[in-house]
């Protein structure tokens, strides 16, 4: 598994492209966690995301800068109503986000076929929707470059450029890194940010200090939500280029809960933690290859990983209680 991650430039790169869709719902999942929230719904979100970057990326054509950034604004905007509305029904009505974000799940799978199915948007012959348009990707080199007698000389002799002409990395690695660092920087130094903590500390003591605890979560459900359609936008824009009839969801949303549980809900963490988790399950496909051994051992590995951390802060109150009873 080791070596087959680290043996090519090109194998890790595509672990770094492969670790931004997890890394963008861990820290989504995170953001929420450190407020006191727990959005089980990251997954409906990243839907979302992916769903907005193929229709405003095919059927809103724009220049070449500004056409993912506006994908980007509207994926945001997209995801953060959507998780938002499990907070108004917590405020509203005290229904418990969990229930609320886990069937808000399944209807945004549903409602992703049912895109997908539209005479207007589906492709002849096939089960997917249209490519996004060139003015909507975001690869350092076009995909298409790679077979152009320039992309592979370049390639050649290149060694520096070779993982990133024959991989998918791009800009989208970048926007993950700036998400990380904004989420840090609003949880640490902003107002806003020592609100929501003080919330996920304590609701009841932050109600007693008057601050507005039903606005704060709907803020914190909207930012979560909408950092976790933004993951969803950028695969779309940097690797599928388009949406797809699923038999099930892809499950980028639940790796997120795994990553944030990995790095104790910190944004920074969760950039590390999804390369972990990447490079476990890019790893994985080269035990199956080599070893011939099920790639469901990376699954054990990760859930070993995941169980261990949940466990660990009940460790500290088995020490205590031992101590008493001696």
């Amino acid at each position: 598994m080791f070596t087959g991650v680290f043996s090519s430039t090109n194998r890790i790169m595509q672990v770094i492209v492969d670790s931004v869709p997890i890394a963008m719902t861990g820290l989504a999942v995170a953001f929420a966690g450190r407020t006191g929230l727990f959005n089980i719904g990251a997954e409906g979100q990243f839907i979302l995301g992916q769903i907005t970057g193929a229709i405003v990326g095919f059927y809103v054509p724009m220049p070449p800068i500004l056409h993912p950034l506006f994908i980007i604004l509207c994926a945001f905007a997209v995801g953060g109503l959507y998780a938002g509305f499990a907070a108004w029904l917590k405020n509203r009505f005290n229904i418990h986000e969990v229930i609320s974000t886990i069937m808000l799940n399944w209807i945004a799978y549903y409602f992703m076929i049912f895109i997908v199915n539209m005479k207007s948007v589906k492709v002849p012959g096939s089960q997917h929707s249209p490519e996004i348009l060139d003015t909507a990707k975001i690869n350092f080199f076009h995909r298409d470059f790679r077979t152009t007698a320039e992309g592979q000389a370049l390639s050649e002799s290149s060694p520096f450029l070779r993982p990133f002409i024959r991989t998918d990395a791009g800009y989208a690695i970048i926007i993950m890194l700036i998400t990380a660092l904004l989420l840090w920087l609003i949880l640490k130094y902003t107002r806003l940010g020592y609100e929501l903590r003080a919330v996920g500390y304590n609701r009841y003591a932050a109600e007693f200090s008057a601050m507005p605890v039903k606005r704060n979560a709907l803020m914190s459900m909207f930012i979560s939500g909408g950092v976790a359609a933004v993951g969803g936008a950028m695969l779309v824009m940097s690797t599928s280029y388009y949406i797809t009839m699923l038999g099930t969801t892809e499950g980028y949303g639940w790796d997120g809960i795994s990553v944030a549980l990995i790095a104790s809900n910190h944004p920074i963490g969760c950039v590390f933690a999804g390369l972990l988790y990447a490079a476990l399950k890019f790893g994985g496909l080269e035990i199956q290859s080599r070893m011939r051994a099920p790639t469901e051992i990376i699954n054990i590995m990760i859930g070993t990983l995941v169980l261990c951390i949940a466990l660990a802060p009940a460790l500290p109150r088995l020490a205590e209680r031992l101590e008493r009873k001696e």
